[in-house]
């Protein structure tokens, strides 16, 4: 908990949890159970749509599995369902929590009314220096605005009906705007991506001339508000959901082989890495439903980073305990191993630990470690 949730009241802060939780409890789950049934409603559904449109499929997960949002006391449940999904394909995890995030995000910043029970939202608000969009006018809550401009790595631009962007207002500060994929002024390009693997996402680059969008949240929201932080945790569910299958797939070749101790050391040490990962995340969306109001932060940098981690450790390793074998003549192994490592570079890598580590400096020692 933060210090200054440690001075406040505890009634205070038990009321604040639960405006938080009501403004946040939609489509929350009645039990425990909805992480297990979903998984299997969603396991049929790709299993049964996945030689078909990923638009078609997208529409059929959103209709069967409606997900809990961050922080209204089912958090865990919303992971499980993004790894299960990610398990089977990451392009349509991709996709999937994209979507899920948007109406998170809409929420959050009081914005809920633009959406839509037969929309697919995404979200866009990657900023690489040489791709920016502007809007004509300082970044009012719910104003109209023009968009200008360049986006880049707008997975999924071509079967999303509507997105949330990041922009840059007239006083240059920078802002979250809510488009309708469907105008003129909007064009999808086929620039920008080029990927082998997650090549399925299509991330390329939008251009926006004179398109019109509504402003969502005030300046600077989008990263102020708790729930960037929680929705980040929910990224690295989906890393390891795809971690889980590989390594799942290791362990069922290793049990129809004969013994070989190379190979089990490397299942070894995945179930070790997976092991760690698991009850971090478990951790983090505990202490998310518990603080929801909080961003968390210092829990999910270290959650996301574990995450990571376990994940190149499996990627490392399958190869190693299976041979080229099953490498080339297994597709949906083959494609794994090619979308994650793509996937997991959401995580800025040594930025991200850089950070976390800076984060730490400013603790306790105390407060580290401790069992």
């Amino acid at each position: 908990m933060v210090e200054s949730q440690r001075r406040l009241p505890r009634q205070i802060r038990s009321d604040n949890k639960l405006k938080y939780r009501e403004a946040m409890h939609v489509n929350a789950p009645q039990s425990t159970s909805f992480c297990y049934e979903s998984a299997a409603l969603l396991s049929k559904a790709i299993q049964q749509e996945e030689a078909r449109c990923p638009r078609t499929l997208l529409l059929q997960l959103i209709d069967l599995a409606p997900l809990p949002l961050p922080g209204s006391g089912f958090t865990l449940e919303r992971w499980r369902a993004l790894a299960n999904i990610a398990g089977y394909d990451l392009s349509c995890a991709k996709f999937y929590e994209s979507h899920a995030d948007a109406l998170a995000i809409l929420r959050e910043l009081g914005h809920s009314h633009l959406v839509s029970d037969k929309d697919i939202w995404a979200v866009w608000c990657a900023e690489p220096p040489n791709r920016k969009v502007h809007i004509s006018a300082p970044a009012l809550p719910g104003s109209m605005v023009q968009i200008d401009g360049t986006k880049a790595w707008c997975s999924g631009a071509s079967l999303v009906d509507r997105a949330l962007l990041s922009a840059w207002d007239t006083n240059n500060k920078p802002c979250l705007v809510a488009a309708d994929m469907s105008q003129a002024e909007i064009r999808v390009t086929n620039d920008g991506w080029n990927a082998v693997g997650m090549a399925a996402t299509a991330s390329v680059d939008v251009e926006f001339n004179a398109a019109i969008g509504t402003v969502v949240g005030t300046s600077g929201s989008y990263v102020a508000r708790p729930g960037f932080h929680h929705g980040a945790a929910g990224i690295a569910a989906c890393w390891y959901g795809a971690a889980q299958s590989i390594a799942s797939h290791v362990h069922q070749r290793l049990k129809q082989q004969s013994k070989n101790e190379h190979a089990t050391a490397h299942l070894g040490a995945m179930d070790v890495v997976l092991s760690q990962a698991a009850c971090l995340l478990r951790a983090a969306a505990a202490e998310i439903d518990k603080n929801p109001e909080d961003s968390c932060e210092l829990v999910v940098r270290r959650t996301r980073l574990a995450v990571e981690s376990a994940a190149e450790t499996v990627l490392y390793r399958t190869p190693r305990a299976l041979g080229a074998g099953p490498m080339c003549k297994d597709r949906h192994l083959a494609q794994q191993l090619a979308d994650l490592p793509v996937f997991i570079r959401q995580s800025h890598a040594e930025r991200d630990q850089a950070a976390h580590g800076h984060r730490l400096l400013h603790l306790e020692e105390e407060r580290l470690w401790t069992l």
